[in-house]
């Protein structure tokens, strides 16, 4: 796997991505001690809004930014994204009031609604061969998963140190390595649009139609849901089944979130050989329908009546949860690749961003609404229900013959080139 880091340029994009997300995982526990000291027992309620604020952000400036820098070279962008992520985090540790953090993290994630696809749509540009990006994909998804288990572990031993404000320095140390990195980084010249250019409307929404016109997109689409389902039962609940249902010490809520990562990077691990052999259809579809069957034994051993869910059992739960969602995950930026061309390529990539997110709307609510006043069960249930639909709509969108489908040049759309890339071979 290591062996697609031998290419120098995405070699300096990988650790501009690792160095990143280390960051990002100490203003994930940087901002919780913050918004305590600024809300006491309320800071869970303003966390929550400040989720929210995220995803708004991530679904409705992604699409328009990069519709707006669609003639910008990609390096200015990706460099002046990360110095606004590194400013905004400077800013943190002077906040006095919790509105501050509601401005601070809108325009910090609008910088990384920036950033991120267009970074993701670099990649295929630099790692042209097929197996090559599937590694860059598998490396990726580690990347995310170690992000989530090794910043927390980090940022708890920085603080036997140093205050949770200086947290917010290491954010920003963070994205300004990432510009460095990017700044001695030889990019890919990519040819400029040609002819006249659609409208502003036209091209802010050129992603989303993309999707609805390719079979395998609009199943993707469906995927992002079932996707949605576990990922808010785990970030949202695994403190109230740790600490509430199950009885177990503060540390356990570290192993709980870890077996849910650890079964994500297994599949990421294994993800060249498996869609080598099996094709991605195979294998993101076997992922959505295992991801509603997790949910609703979750659900089962929760309900009232029902034998109470052991400590064993959970963990389990949650590695598979963890690896059914990674199966999704690690391919689905093959599609996106293949589905585009070089010029449509950073609208799909944007529309796939704002899209998938824009499910986590609907389910971090569920998660705790639901949760809250119903109880644990019944919101896995709830998500379960969910990732069903969703498993549905993939399941039908995306039939065995999907490349037979899907090849045929798309509509024409007016100074930008649509024709989809043709697959190598089925993918089946």
């Amino acid at each position: 796997m290591l062996s697609v880091l031998r290419n120098e340029t995405y070699r300096r994009l990988f650790a501009a991505q690792i160095v990143a997300l280390v960051g990002t995982g100490f203003l994930t526990v940087a901002l919780g001690l913050l918004a305590y000291d600024l809300a006491g027992s309320n800071a869970g309620a303003v966390l929550g809004v400040a989720l929210t604020i995220k995803m708004l952000a991530y679904v409705g400036l992604a699409p328009v930014i990069n519709a707006l820098a669609v003639r910008w070279p990609k390096k200015r962008v990706l460099i002046a994204a990360d110095l606004v992520r590194a400013a905004m985090a400077l800013c943190l540790p002077f906040i006095t009031d919790v509105w501050q953090i509601y401005l601070v993290i809108f325009l910090l994630q609008g910088a990384s609604a920036t950033f991120t696809p267009a970074f993701q749509a670099l990649i295929p540009t630099i790692l042209t061969k097929e197996n090559e990006y599937t590694l860059a994909l598998s490396l990726s998804r580690l990347a995310y998963d170690m992000e989530a288990l090794v910043s927390p572990a980090v940022a708890a031993l920085l603080l036997t140190l140093v205050s949770y404000n200086n947290l917010f320095i290491g954010t920003a140390a963070g994205f300004l390595f990432s510009a460095l990195m990017v700044t001695v980084t030889v990019l890919p010249r990519l040819a400029a649009p040609t002819g006249p250019q659609p409208s502003l409307w036209h091209r802010t929404t050129l992603g989303t139609r993309i999707f609805c016109r390719d079979g395998r997109l609009r199943s993707l689409l469906a995927l992002n849901l079932v996707v949605a389902a576990p990922t808010a039962l785990v970030l949202v609940n695994t403190v109230v089944f740790v600490r509430d249902v199950l009885q177990r010490p503060d540390t356990d809520l570290a192993l709980a979130l870890a077996c849910f990562g650890v079964g994500s990077m297994i599949v990421a691990l294994s993800a060249p050989r498996v869609l080598a052999r099996f094709g991605d259809r195979s294998v993101m579809l076997t992922g959505a329908a295992v991801i509603p069957l997790v949910l609703a034994g979750a659900s089962a051993l929760t309900l009232p009546g029902v034998p109470g869910m052991g400590w064993w059992p959970f963990l389990g739960l949650w590695f598979l949860l963890g690896a059914a969602n990674s199966t999704i995950l690690t391919p689905s930026s093959r599609l996106l690749r293949d589905a585009s061309t070089e010029e449509t390529r950073p609208y799909v990539f944007t529309a796939q961003f704002s899209l998938s997110h824009a499910c986590y709307i609907l389910t971090y609510p569920l998660a705790g609404w639901v949760g809250a006043v119903a109880g644990l069960g019944w919101a896995a249930l709830a998500l379960a229900i969910i990732a069903m639909i969703g498993s549905a709509g993939a399941f039908l969108s995306w039939p065995g013959h999907e490349d037979a489908a899907n090849t045929e040049p798309a509509e024409k759309e007016p100074g930008i080139e649509c024709t989809p890339r043709q697959p190598g071979r089925p993918r089946s």
